[in-house]
């Protein structure tokens, strides 16, 4: 590996990136430690370990207490959408994380409440505040590892009593449920802010304390007529998560 141009720890993570993504630094293997780097890479410790916290940051390394640092195993998770959302998939029964994930393993913790509606949600929904909504909260684990949080607002003079309060929604997910209610989601919008994690998502999501960002997606789904019937705001792991867009011209 060589590394040439630019800021010296810039041309250190680039080397060392490119050494992962050509398979020549295998997953799971590690590095050298940060004196042996500077060797070889003719700069100090100190240049080497803001290298590293770049490629930390980018989701390629993790740092082991005592150990070393390791390029990570873990394959990232790509997001595609619209074609996750598509209404084949939620009214055949899938739920919408198939999409991303496919087989790998996956587990979620579910709570389901009726709780007053945040400000921001009772907007959205075109509600008062305070306004009963129930709020289905998840966190996703792919392959063991925590990757994302999700909470759904949906107004609970609308779903209370179905399985959409319930922990186990049935086939399809949410969506299929509005949909058998009359309130099929036809339309969704999603705003993306790339940010850091606070405290409780940083320990929810078992962060790194230094480095770590967070994708906020939120999502409203809208009926026919207009109707916004969900707020879900997730909150994404940024070094695990690949968003990917398609649209028409």
């Amino acid at each position: 590996m060589t590394a040439a141009g630019g800021p010296a720890y810039r041309r250190v993570a680039d080397a060392l990136r490119e050494g992962i993504r050509n398979g020549e630094l295998a997953p799971g293997s590690r590095l050298a430690s940060l004196p042996k780097l500077g060797q070889e890479f003719d700069v100090s410790p100190d240049v080497a370990r803001q290298a590293l916290a770049v490629l930390r940051a980018e989701g390629l390394v993790e740092t082991r207490q005592g150990a070393g640092a390791f390029v990570r195993a873990f394959a990232q998770i790509t997001r595609r959408a619209p074609d996750r959302l598509a209404r084949e998939r939620w009214v055949g029964g899938e739920a919408i994380q198939d999409a991303d994930t496919g087989p790998r393993w996956r587990t979620v913790d579910i709570t389901v409440n009726e709780i007053p509606a945040p400000a921001a949600v009772a907007v959205a929904l075109d509600l008062s505040e305070g306004e009963p909504v129930v709020a289905r909260s998840r966190r996703f684990l792919v392959d063991e590892r925590p990757v994302q949080l999700a909470t759904s607002y949906f107004p609970a003079d609308l779903v209370r009593g179905t399985a959409i309060a319930y922990t186990d929604t049935g086939p399809g997910g949410s969506y299929a449920r509005l949909a058998e209610l009359g309130h099929e989601p036809v339309r969704f919008r999603e705003r993306v802010e790339d940010r850091l994690p606070d405290s409780a998502e940083r320990s929810t999501l078992a962060l790194p304390a230094d480095g770590s960002r967070i994708f906020e997606v939120t999502r409203l789904a809208f009926t026919a007529d207009g109707r916004c019937v969900e707020v879900n705001r997730m909150v994404l792991d940024a070094a695990v998560y690949v968003l990917e867009y398609e649209f028409s011209a």
